[in-house]
């Protein structure tokens, strides 16, 4: 077939899979489906990059949408004035000389498995840009375009081939409730493949997984089709993408995930398995915590357990629309961190913290605690359009703490301290760059490590500089 007469064959192709699809009653091969299913077949050069360092198989991203107050949470500053100490007291904990807040009671029984970084530092006041240092490690580019932007650490993962089985290699859940703020959800920067191209996009997982009726997508067989019927319609679909490739690279890459999709459909750890949190004990969901937070941790220990390499848990928004909402806390700081924030972040960290070592897996699970920035020193301090309210917090990036633990991270130790305002960090400062190069240090991605964008560009990377004393 001539090249001229290419687009007809993709027309061609769309309007197959339609029809397939209209015959057939299979939802999830189409719309239903995030576009981890077009995930190319891995290039030899990439999926032969060696895993020469790095302890942690798996990683546990545990995102704080909206900016946790650091003075609030892990870096009081209780011989501070009151209007920048706030209401809060700090506790000794597990490890003599670290101290948290009060309303982290269950995790200062843990910080001996804790690196707490408290001289986090980048320039950017804005939720939806400042997402993308954090998650990406790099700048949020100019480009609001979601290929204009850096990859997600989870899809580095997914291009490097890591990952087992027929579960996605990255997921990303972000359950969503009532009184959600989409668009906040929506431009947050950093979330995706970026320059990697759609194919290395995350699953997205858009359901709250408190509720009974919590569900993921299509991944349960229609009970009007038989398990025979199924497997006739996978070797037509077979048999039609045979006839249309045409020695067409692109297209034979997504007949393979196609047939991916059925195996992810027809797989014993799908569906009722992996996403089935009935499986679990009531003991066990009460501990993590019965909220869509906790619960959505406890989802995330159960697909590291079935060779899932990244799961980016985000806090879901369940505050009071346009008053206070995520950690964004412009008004009713104090009332919501010590009833809203704190209590279902500390039980449902702490599950996850014991959990995974009683199941023998934290020394290969990285777990990740941040959000994209802490609050302005004074309370009521407004620093940006957002402003704030009198019992209120803004934006401050200067200065905030970042937590990890478990994968080959070291316990029981601050890295960096912060001035006397938890300002401007006063030692030790760390960028999103280095943090991100201290992740894929702890994950085995080499620091030299160069992949190509969509248009055949070559990046590093790893541009940032690993922290060593963060491992153990």
């Amino acid at each position: 077939m001539q090249a001229a007469s290419c687009p007809d064959l993709r027309r061609l192709q769309r309007r197959q899979r339609r029809r397939l699809l209209q015959l057939g009653g299979l939802g999830m091969l189409g719309m239903s489906l995030p576009t981890w299913l077009d995930r190319p077949q891995q290039q030899a050069s990439a999926a032969s990059v060696p895993r020469t360092f790095g302890q942690a198989k798996a990683c546990i991203f545990l995102f704080m949408w909206g900016g946790p107050a650091q003075h609030d949470t892990w870096d009081l500053k209780p011989h501070a004035p009151a209007e920048i100490r706030g209401e809060f007291q700090p506790i000794a904990t597990a490890v003599p000389g670290i101290q948290i807040c009060e309303h982290f009671p269950q995790l200062a029984r843990r910080t001996d498995r804790l690196s707490i970084i408290r001289s986090m530092t980048h320039g950017d006041v804005n939720h939806t840009s400042a997402t993308h240092f954090l998650l990406t490690g790099q700048p949020p580019p100019g480009n609001t375009e979601v290929r204009a932007q850096w990859p997600h650490i989870g899809s580095v993962l997914a291009h490097l081939g890591r990952g087992s089985g027929p579960l996605p290699p990255f997921i990303s859940m972000r359950p969503k409730l009532e009184n959600t703020v989409p668009r906040f959800v929506e431009q947050s920067q950093g979330q995706f493949a970026g320059w990697l191209g759609p194919v290395d996009d995350p699953f997205t997982i858009d359901h709250a997984p408190d509720r009974a009726d919590y569900q993921v997508g299509d991944l349960t067989l229609p009970a009007d089709i038989p398990q025979q019927r199924l497997s006739e319609r996978r070797r037509l679909l077979a048999d039609l993408n045979d006839r249309l490739a045409d020695g067409n690279a692109a297209f034979d890459a997504k007949a393979a995930n196609e047939q991916r999709a059925f195996d992810l459909l027809t797989s014993s750890i799908s569906g009722s398995g992996a996403f089935d949190l009935t499986q679990e004990s009531t003991r066990m969901r009460e501990r993590y915590g019965l909220n869509p937070h906790g619960q959505s941790v406890l989802q995330a220990r159960r697909l590291v357990e079935r060779g899932v390499p990244l799961i980016t848990v985000f806090w879901p928004n369940d505050g009071i629309k346009n008053v206070s909402v995520y950690w964004d806390t412009h008004s009713r700081n104090f009332i919501d961190h010590k009833t809203r924030l704190m209590p279902a972040a500390d039980q449902a960290f702490s599950a996850l913290l014991d959990d995974l070592q009683d199941r023998g897996m934290l020394d290969d699970t990285l777990v990740v605690w941040s959000g994209e920035f802490g609050r302005t020193p004074k309370v009521g301090q407004r620093n940006s359009d957002a402003g704030a309210g009198r019992d209120g917090r803004d934006h401050w990036p200067n200065c905030f703490t970042t937590v990890l633990a478990g994968g080959g991270v070291r316990g029981g130790y601050v890295h960096g301290r912060s001035d006397r305002q938890a300002a401007y960090p006063a030692e030790s400062p760390v960028a999103p760059a280095d943090l991100v190069a201290s992740l894929y240090h702890l994950l085995g991605v080499p620091h030299d490590l160069m992949l190509h964008d969509t248009g055949g560009r070559p990046h590093r990377v790893r541009p940032g500089a690993a922290i060593r004393d963060l491992f153990a």
